[in-house]
């Protein structure tokens, strides 16, 4: 069975952040992408699901906190009872 491959907008969507921040992510090596030429310079990139969802569940490397909150992994996110439609 084939990787299902996201777009940059649906991972950003799934993640609740800016198209840009997915970039940093790829640019930073924490998200995988498969390129898709399209033509002489120009690609498109997709994202793994695989990819996304390891994401999410990997052990940070960094953590973040916000005016005196613990900090808060993209896991404790994921689980959050705020991070839900």
């Amino acid at each position: 069975m084939p990787a299902r491959l996201l777009s940059i907008p649906a991972v950003a969507a799934a993640l609740d952040v800016d198209r840009r921040t997915v970039y940093r992510f790829i640019a930073a090596g924490d998200l995988p992408v498969v390129d898709l030429r399209t033509g002489p310079g120009r690609s498109r990139v997709r994202v793994p699901a695989a990819g996304l969802d390891e994401l999410v569940h990997q052990p940070p490397r960094r953590q973040v906190s916000v005016a005196g909150h613990p900090p808060l992994t993209l896991a404790m996110w994921a689980q959050s009872p705020l991070n839900k439609e």
